[in-house]
């Protein structure tokens, strides 16, 4: 069993009044002895990050305290003359341990981001994936998530009022597909429409339905995954898919 969470943010005056609000409520999740958690897409006013060590520091130090695995978002990254939206990974001991890159920029993003091509696995207390977003659109990067080997799937992302209803959609679809799990948190304010779920799998009578959990009346939630339940699902699903042309 793995015990996995999310945090919904809303508005902060500057990064600093965020992560000192966020970290809060990463203790709290801490003391569940929460084993993965996970932040939305951009929801730091300055969303361009020079040095995750050190803007996240008080993450890294949170994450090595409760041996958990912290997710932080993901946000701009320059190097070079290259753009792209990352998102950072914090193990168990404190240490940035690699970053997934949002493989499909959203509209106004293909102008100045550069797209990801490469959907890694992490591996902390179970393998997992994360989809940033409008990754989650697209079956492929779920589907390949999945095919090497993840276990669960987290989604940091940042979804507008007008946009949370296909947003559900996508990602129970996404979640039924492959027979996964998913983490999906967002950002809560006037323009952005919170609604962050934990989707977890259940068979009633040999059909497979979704359970939704939300952060009803807070910010953070938690649930307890029984990995090997989802392990069996997925072989079957794989056994029952056809190759065609």
């Amino acid at each position: 069993m793995t015990s996995v969470g999310l945090i919904q943010t809303k508005s902060y005056v500057n990064n600093k009044e965020g992560i000192q609000n966020i970290s809060k409520l990463l203790k709290n999740l801490g003391n569940a002895e929460t084993e993965i958690v996970c932040l939305p897409e951009q929801w730091l006013p300055n969303n361009e990050i020079k040095d995750y060590d050190q803007e996240f520091l008080e993450f890294k130090k949170i994450s090595k305290e409760y041996s958990m695995t912290i997710i932080p978002g993901a946000f701009y990254e320059k190097n070079g003359n290259k753009i792209s939206i990352n998102s950072p990974v914090i193990s168990p001991e404190g240490e940035i341990i690699g970053k997934q890159e949002k493989i499909h920029p959203y509209d106004y993003e293909k102008e100045t981001v550069s797209a990801g091509t490469e959907a890694k696995i992490f591996k902390t207390s179970c393998k997992f994936g994360i989809m940033i977003c409008y990754d989650t659109v697209f079956p492929g990067v779920a589907q390949m998530l999945a095919n090497k080997g993840a276990e669960i799937l987290f989604s940091p992302s940042r979804i507008v009022k007008e946009g949370i209803e296909p947003w559900k959609m996508y990602v129970q679809v996404r979640s039924l597909e492959n027979r996964i799990p998913i983490i999906a948190p967002n950002v809560e304010n006037i323009k952005f429409g919170g609604n962050s779920m934990i989707i977890e799998l259940v068979k009633e009578e040999k059909i497979v339905k979704t359970k939704i959990t939300k952060p009803e009346g807070g910010f953070e939630i938690s649930a307890d995954i029984t990995l090997s339940n989802y392990k069996k699902m997925r072989i079957q699903r794989s056994e029952d898919r056809n190759k065609f042309q």
